[in-house]
Order: C-alpha cells, then sequence, then structure tokens
C-alpha cells in the first residue's frame, strides 16, 4: 500500500505472508530437484580443471586439443552440408513421383473437369445453343404447347415458330397456353380467349410458384385452414390440360409415350407449367429470365412425358419495348436497364404507372426511377438514389409474375398467311373441344381477377419475330459496354417537357454526351467525343439558374 508523501509503495509485508512465499519457494526448488534426479541430471556440471602449469608439455597439449576441437567443427559442419544436399534429393525425388502418381492425375482431371465445365456454361448461354436445343425439342416432340403470357399474348407468339410447326402436315399438334391469368382483368381474358380459339386449341392456366422438391414436401395439414387459392401455392387448369392430353396419348400408339414439347419466350411460365402437372419442383424455376439452358425431358404419366426448353431467341429487328420483355438483353449485358425502362415507359398510360407505384407526375423516365428509387429506399452512399437497382426491379415486376398489366385485343383480319381453314380443323382434331371450353370456364370462375382500374393499359406491338435456324443468328457482342450516345439524349429532351431554363440530366447517370466547341480559325474541325462525367441523378437537388433570389453575403443591407 503507498502511503501519502512517499515516492515509492512500501514493499513491506506482514510476516505470514513472508513465511507462506518462502515456503512455496522451498517447495518448488525441492520438487525441481527431484525431477532433476529422476532423470539422472547433476545440479552442478563438472568444471574442466584444464592442464596444469606443473605437467610437462603443456603447450603441446593444449595445442592438439586446439586441433581437435578444430576437426570435430569441420565434421560437424560437413555432416551438415550432407544432410542437406540428402534432403533436398529426397524432395525432388518425391516431386517427381507426385507428377507421374494417382494424386497428380486426379488434379489434372479435375482440372481439366473445371475448364470443360466453364466452357459448357458458356456454350449453354450463348444463343446458338439455345437455338439448337429449340430445334432439337420441336423435332422429338409429338404436340408442341405454345405458353403465351396472358398480359401480352399475341406479342408472345412466334410466326417463325408456328410456321415451322406446322410445316410437318398434321404430324405435329400446336397448342396454346394462356398462363398467368391471375394477372389479367376477367374481360380482357375472356376477349383473348375467343381471338385466340378462332386459330388453335386453347388453354387458361395458372402455374404454381411455390412448388417444393420431393425431399421437402410436408404432409397436408389436417385442420382446415382459410387460404386464398388463387394466389401462388395453387395452381388451376392443370385438370382440364392433363385430361387432354391423356386423350391424345390414348389415341397414339400405345407402346409408344405422347412426347409434349413447352415452347415459348424466356420467362412466360415453361418450367412453372411442368412443375406444376408434376405436383413437385423438377425443373428449375426463378424470377430471372433465361435460366432454363438446355431441354429436360419430365414424365408426367405413363403414357405423358413433357420436354422443356429454353427460351425463344428474339431477332434484333423487333421494337424496343419488344426486346426489353421478350429478349435476355439486359441479363447478357447487351443492354442497360434504363434504356429498357424508358421504351416500356413509352407504352404505358402515365397515370396507369402513377397509380400502380402511387409516384407523382414525372417528365420523363429518370426522374419516375429516381421518385422509385427514393420510395423504395434504394440509396447509395451520399442518399443518391440507386437508379439502376430501380430499373432492375422495376423490369422484375414486368417479366416476372407479379405486376398485373393488359393489352387490347386486336380486331380480327383474318388468318395469319401460314394459317387456313383447313389447318385450324385439322389442329382441333381428336380433341373434345367442347370439353376444352368447359375446362376453360370452370378455371375462370375459380380465379380471382384483378379489376380493370388496377391494371396498366399497354400499347402491344404484335407477334414477335423470332431466330429458329442457327445459320440466321446475329453474331453476339464480346464487349458488354453500355454508353448513351447523343441521339439517346435528343430523344428524351423530346420526351421531356421542361421548361428551357431548367436543367435535365442525361438518360445514363454515369455518362454524359458532350459536343466540344471549335476554337480559331483553320484548325481541323474537333469530332464529337463521349466525355464521362459525374452527375447528380437527385432531382431535388436541381435548382434554376437564375441569381434573383441569391442573397449576398458581402453587401451590407442595413
Amino acid at each position: 500500500m503507498k502511503r501519502p508523501k512517499l515516492k515509492k509503495a512500501s514493499k513491506r509485508v506482514s510476516c505470514a505472508k513472508r513465511f507462506k512465499i518462502q515456503k512455496k519457494v522451498r517447495e518448488h526448488n525441492r520438487k525441481l530437484r527431484k525431477e532433476a534426479k529422476k532423470k539422472g541430471i547433476s545440479r552442478k556440471p563438472k568444471k574442466d580443471v584444464g592442464v596444469p602449469n606443473s605437467a610437462p608439455f603443456k603447450e603441446e597439449v593444449l595445442r592438439e586439443a586446439e586441433q581437435r576441437k578444430q576437426e570435430l567443427e569441420a565434421q560437424k559442419q560437413q555432416n551438415k552440408v550432407i544432410k542437406q544436399e540428402e534432403r533436398k534429393r529426397k524432395k525432388d525425388k518425391e516431386a517427381a513421383s507426385a507428377e507421374d502418381g494417382p494424386a497428380a492425375k486426379k488434379a489434372k482431371k479435375v482440372e481439366k473437369a473445371k475448364v470443360a465445365k466453364a466452357a459448357a456454361a458458356k456454350e449453354k448461354n450463348s444463343k446458338t445453343f439455345r437455338c439448337s436445343e429449340l430445334n432439337k425439342v420441336i423435332e422429338a416432340s409429338d404436340v408442341i404447347v405454345e405458353v403465351l403470357d396472358a398480359r401480352d399474348p399475341l406479342g408472345c407468339r412466334c410466326p417463325q415458330l408456328e410456321e415451322a410447326i406446322l410445316k410437318h402436315e398434321g404430324k405435329k399438334k400446336l397448342l396454346f397456353i394462356l398462363n398467368k391469368i391471375d394477372l389479367v382483368p376477367k374481360e380482357n381474358l375472356e376477349k383473348w380467349l375467343r381471338y385466340l380459339e378462332a386459330e388453335c386449341p386453347t388453354f387458361v392456366f395458372k402455374a404454381a410458384t411455390q412448388v417444393q422438391d420431393r425431399t421437402v414436401q410436408q404432409k397436408k395439414q389436417s385442420v382446415a385452414i382459410s387460404v386464398d387459392h388463387s394466389r401462388a401455392a395453387v395452381c388451376f387448369g392443370s385438370s382440364s390440360l392433363l385430361q387432354t392430353l391423356g386423350d391424345m396419348a390414348a389415341i397414339k400408339d400405345e407402346e409408344k409415350m405422347l412426347k409434349v414439347g413447352v415452347v415459348g419466350f424466356p420467362n412466360v411460365g415453361k418450367s412453372s407449367i411442368i412443375n406444376s402437372l408434376k405436383e413437385i419442383r423438377a425443373c428449375n424455376v426463378g424470377v430471372q429470365r433465361g435460366l432454363t439452358r438446355c431441354m429436360q425431358e419430365v414424365h408426367i404419366s405413363k403414357k405423358v412425358k413433357m420436354i422443356d426448353s429454353p427460351g425463344i431467341v428474339a431477332a434484333p429487328s423487333n421494337p424496343g419495348d419488344v426486346m426489353a420483355l421478350r429478349s435476355l438483353e439486359v441479363e447478357e449485358n447487351e443492354k442497360s436497364p434504363l434504356d429498357a425502362v424508358n421504351t416500356l415507359l413509352k407504352q404505358c398510360n402515365q397515370q396507369h404507372i402513377m397509380l400502380q407505384y402511387n409516384v407523382p407526375d414525372y417528365r420523363n423516365s429518370l426522374e419516375f426511377l429516381t421518385t422509385f428509387a427514393k420510395k423504395r429506399g434504394f440509396l447509395q452512399k451520399g442518399g443518391i438514389p440507386n437508379t439502376e437497382l430501380a430499373a432492375t426491379t422495376f423490369l422484375g415486376d414486368w417479366t416476372g409474375a407479379k405486376l398485373s398489366y393488359h393489352c387490347r385485343v386486336p380486331e380480327r383480319q383474318g388468318l395469319p398467311s401460314y394459317l387456313s381453314d383447313a389447318i385450324v380443323t385439322d389442329l382441333q382434331s381428336g380433341l373434345n373441344m367442347d370439353k376444352v371450353r368447359r375446362g376453360n370456364e370452370d378455371v375462370i370462375k375459380s380465379v380471382r381477377f384483378p379489376n380493370l382500374a388496377s391494371s396498366i393499359s399497354f400499347n402491344s406491338k404484335g407477334p414477335t419475330a423470332g431466330v429458329l435456324k442457327v445459320s440466321e443468328m446475329p453474331t453476339e457482342k464480346q464487349t458488354a459496354a453500355v454508353t448513351t450516345t447523343t441521339t439517346d439524349v435528343e430523344e428524351m429532351d423530346a420526351v421531356s417537357n421542361t421548361e428551357p431554363d431548367v436543367e435535365t440530366p442525361a438518360l445514363t447517370p454515369e455518362t454524359q454526351t458532350q459536343k466540344p466547341t471549335q476554337k480559331g480559325k483553320g484548325k481541323k474541325p474537333v469530332e464529337k467525343a463521349v466525355k464521362i462525367v459525374t452527375i447528380n441523378t437527385d432531382l431535388t437537388s436541381i435548382q434554376l439558374n437564375s441569381t434573383e433570389d441569391a442573397y449576398d453575403f458581402n453587401t451590407d443591407f442595413v
């Protein structure tokens, strides 16, 4: 304890504590001596007495001892070098044997497998591979089912695909499935059903998006729970479709199975329909488009086998809004999601978009995405709205099974060029059309449809052109860089109704196109260049470029 007015604390302790410490020290030393005695270690090493001065030839004895000591050191160093060389030689031998051993062969096989897997994944992502897989499905199927999104059935039809199927002269049947019927108003669905039934047998369908794997399926609860059966957990239209396919399989040869190919554009619900009919998660499904990259066979029953296929490759000649919904340009980084949202908003009723997303009036797509990002909380560092994430979310709503929008049914102007009355009669042969219509009516009565006022009106551009021949496949882009051109900015300026004194940001937040000015006479004209600058995408921070209301702190107004 340190006493007051003293620089150092006192080291004095009580006698009992001091004696206790001394006792512990003695016990510790006794224990060490006992262990050393057991090991045969003497407590004090013997001291070399050396050569006494009275010994004769003392100098010679010391010289011999020194020489012997040097020889021992040299021998010790030589043995050390020999051990190092032997260790190195042994290590090289083990490395050489490992190269020819089973472990090395296994490592080489694993490395080759990784390279082959990466090459296969890259090939499956290519448009050529998807096109070839689609042709395989068409050739292997007896019945081809074209899945159409009920929100835009005409935009999901591919004339090239239907023409290629009908060229087989009655050997292959063509059926339509109107999927996602719970996302369109009832009146609109009935009109589309009558329009499509005049050309091809059509089934209404609502796939279940919460199908579990066989290993995680749970037993049905015995307690009755009131559930909204028109939501994602329940499938509608499967019984009518399975019964029709079963009847077609019964007409076919008894020894062979009926092969049903499911085709359509990306994310129309091909894999979800197969999972709903199988009642397990047999095919990989998800919100992301383009998950199915190769054909997959799924046995539905003893007589029916369905073949899943990748999405149809949309031709680049289609309009921008069609490519945004039916192609995989955004997923393959060939197009910016901001450009896709800009083209989609031009085809929609602005008031419907404002009511659906609960946003105020907007002048262009960037202003809409900025408000939408703030509302959803998509903010970057510094509170800047993340318009890229907002655009991706908006596209996910339109391509996924969430957003309700509908297209107006066009007036019939006759059958397409590849269809005729004889072909339509042949497609309906072998089917009980009255039973199919009754099944569709029962499904429509069971599903709860959205209100017409809560659905967005969308302007469809008609059928989407697809590419089926590998030779007609467009060359794929090697780079995925997306920049904003001068025409894009001029187009955005034409769409927006801003005043001249308000600064409107460019379409893409990361890039902005500027025109360099020409200074001096006699100089060559400067070519247009793209200069990357950083701009603020928060429209609330944009102020008028006037100085009328600015306060000058350097002026004394007293």
